[in-house]
């Protein structure tokens, strides 16, 4: 563990200063938080073993979790991945850079501790010039899972990596807030036909436009039998605050009343509430409460999803209750998918 832990603030008159320190950082083995467009990551060079290491023991990461390699061209994935498919390339040229990981064949030059022990390599190269210009100077793939403690809601601004991870790692590159909200898609491309193993900002029906039909890969539900999972987010628990989140899922009307019933309920018990909207008409008079944006536009609620889930606990609510009547279209499906794992109880109402 590191005893200080040093953030950059953006100046752009000093990008490229900081970017030379932080990439020196990494070149030595250290790790450094830094801004992708989906979460802020926790990078460390990919093919040191013992950087590698840091990550997981600053996160409090399970070892058989992988991690995504992040990397700054299309060129770089052969020095990673082997029998690459046509498809993958085609979602390359399509989606890169952008939030879409892919799942190969690995090298085996990829240690070990970097897959989770698994044959295949999950990379992406981000949409995001911080991230790009800090891979290319370091001249390293960086492994770099959500810059959060391990289970706990992702980081979207670099205050959110200060409070969980200061003086666990060495340095946090501070660009503010990303612009997506969400980790990245997750598909496989190491099987016919691929599947998506996590929803992100790149849907299904966006990936079946170039490639043809594809399969599911997850589950909603954390499953802690699964044995070997080729992505994060598939066994361990995540996104979660220290407080109780309770989801209800149905259309407005239903699930407004039922927010309300609940809310009456806990506070005749005498528990302090929050409340996860997606319409501040519908709030009651509530201890505390956080307002996800319109349920037509799950683009807004991916982006303050995490925001959400953090100003509440900060609030020491003891329950959050979560509005889960939003559009399930797009990105929508991956504010699901984060909501149900954070969750401790899914409640469906018509």
């Amino acid at each position: 563990m590191t005893s200080r832990t040093q953030v950059f603030h953006i100046d752009k008159g000093k990008l490229g200063e900081i970017i030379e320190e932080a990439a020196a950082i990494i070149k030595e083995g250290g790790t450094v938080a830094f801004p992708t467009e989906t979460v802020y990551g926790l990078g460390a060079d990919a093919l040191n073993p013992a950087a590698v290491e840091k990550i997981f023991e600053a996160k409090g990461r399970p070892a058989d979790n992988p991690l995504i390699v992040h990397v700054a061209s299309k060129e770089g994935v052969g020095d990673l991945a082997k029998h690459i498919p046509q498809k993958a390339y085609t979602l390359m040229d399509k989606f890169w850079p952008g939030p879409l990981t892919l799942i190969l064949q690995s090298k085996e030059v990829v240690p070990d501790i970097t897959t989770g022990g698994l044959d295949t390599v999950a990379l992406r190269m981000p949409d995001n010039r911080i991230a790009l210009e800090l891979i290319r100077v370091s001249g390293r793939p960086l492994a770099a899972p959500s810059a959060n403690l391990s289970g706990k809601p992702s980081p979207t601004t670099a205050d959110h990596v200060v409070a969980d991870l200061s003086g666990r790692i060495d340095a946090v590159i501070d660009a503010g807030a990303v612009n997506v909200g969400v980790e990245s898609t997750v598909i496989d491309m190491s099987s016919e036909p691929p599947a998506i193993l996590r929803p992100g900002m790149i849907s299904k029906e966006d990936i079946e436009e170039e490639i043809g039909g594809i399969g599911i890969g997850y589950e909603d539900r954390v499953h802690q039998d699964i044995e070997k999972v080729r992505s994060p987010g598939m066994k361990y628990t995540h996104y979660s605050p220290n407080a109780v989140v309770l989801l209800i899922e149905g259309d407005s009307k239903p699930v407004n009343a039922k927010i309300r019933e609940m809310f009456c309920d806990f506070k005749t018990r005498g528990a302090r509430v929050g409340l996860l909207l997606t319409d501040r008409s519908d709030a009651p008079d509530c201890d505390a409460f956080f307002l996800l944006g319109s349920r037509d536009r799950p683009d807004e609620i991916a982006l303050n999803l995490f925001s959400g889930l953090r100003s509440l606990d900060e609030q020491k609510v003891d329950v959050i209750i979560a509005d889960g009547s939003f559009s399930q279209r797009g990105v929508g499906a991956a504010v699901r998918n984060r909501l149900r794992k954070a969750a401790e109880m899914i409640i469906k109402v018509e």
